[in-house]
């Protein structure tokens, strides 16, 4: 089977060749390039814009604290996909469902108080991301949740609480599991509503939900504690906790509302990564800081993006029927 870049590459030649097949013999040659096929709109939080250096260099100047990388999967994708799709890519780091649906967000870019400055901040607000769909939208996907579930909050919780436990107990399991429930229902509740809001703007647009990737493995004795290349002085047993009650239920709370709202797709990134967690030796998720000791606060690096990309350009091949 021919690899999804190979095919991505061919369908975009195949594009451009048939809009000038039907143009006159003696324009031929002389017609700008063709317009593309399909419109595709990246929506969605640091999953998918990257943000961290493990996934690549900021693309945009000025800057707008949104931190899009240029080894994100959405660029990867739109690399390799010739004339057949033009991207618009409004994904933006620390962005909640809300931020995508219906509120401007003020972008933070790599700035985490007590842990990274950034020079630019702060940055001025960006609009809805919504904003960029409209009814001539073709495909749209959208990786969104983990921050209206408030997981980077859970995190520094955990690494708090971690703190001088010796790696034993579960501390931060007894501070919020009675949190999580809550936490699930809003994600639920706020992702029907954006996905209604996408029908209503772009009502012919295939809409795809991109879940999380694994980030904690099965066999949490992987993980060695105070290592900050995996997740510092998080227990493994709090880190069973958060992979069983957190962060596998929010890849399940996104497929439910993908489901019970007409979208086109759940793309599952989890089981593709189920060896590539934080702490596996080939790591596509990186932990706290990356190897170079650069923050990355458990985001993937450019191979999770790369698999990443796969997976979706996949899933929107299928969606256009061009797979």
């Amino acid at each position: 089977m021919a690899s999804v870049r190979t095919r991505l590459t061919l369908l975009g030649s195949a594009a451009a060749l048939t809009a000038g097949a039907f143009a006159p013999a003696q324009l031929v040659g002389a017609q700008p390039a063709a317009a593309a096929s399909y419109d595709w709109v990246a929506l969605g939080d640091s999953y998918t814009a990257g943000v961290i250096p493990a996934a690549g260099d900021t693309y945009e100047v000025p800057r707008d604290g949104c931190d899009r990388t240029d080894q994100s999967y959405p660029q990867v994708i739109n690399r390799n996909s010739g004339s057949l799709i033009e991207l618009t890519n409004v994904s933006c780091g620390a962005a909640t469902i809300e931020d995508v649906a219906s509120r401007a967000q003020w972008p933070a870019g790599r700035h985490v108080p007590g842990f990274s400055e950034d020079e630019d901040y702060p940055f001025p607000p960006v609009l809805p991301q919504v904003e960029t769909v409209n009814s001539g939208t073709d495909v749209i996907t959208v990786g969104v949740g983990g921050n209206t579930l408030g997981f980077s909050d859970i995190l520094f919780k955990c690494l708090e609480l971690g703190r001088g436990s010796g790696g034993v107990g579960t501390p931060c399991k007894g501070a919020l599991s009675g949190e999580i429930s809550g936490r699930l229902t809003k994600v639920n509740r706020d992702y029907d509503q954006m996905l209604t809001t996408l029908h209503e703007r772009a009502p012919k647009a295939k809409i795809l939900a991109v879940g999380y990737p694994t980030v904690i493995p099965q066999d949490t004795a992987k993980c060695q504690y105070d290592n900050k290349q995996q997740f510092a002085s998080i227990t493994r047993g709090d880190l069973d906790w958060l992979r069983q009650d957190v962060l596998e239920p929010l890849n399940k709370a996104i497929e439910k509302s993908a489901d019970a709202r007409d979208a086109a797709g759940f793309v599952d990134l989890y089981a593709s990564t189920q060896s590539h967690s934080v702490c596996d030796a080939s790591k596509w998720v990186e932990g706290i800081v990356d190897q170079d000791d650069r923050p990355a606060l458990v985001h993937p690096n450019d191979r999770g993006h790369r698999n990443a990309a796969d997976h979706v350009s996949t899933a929107i091949l299928s969606a256009i029927g061009a797979g």
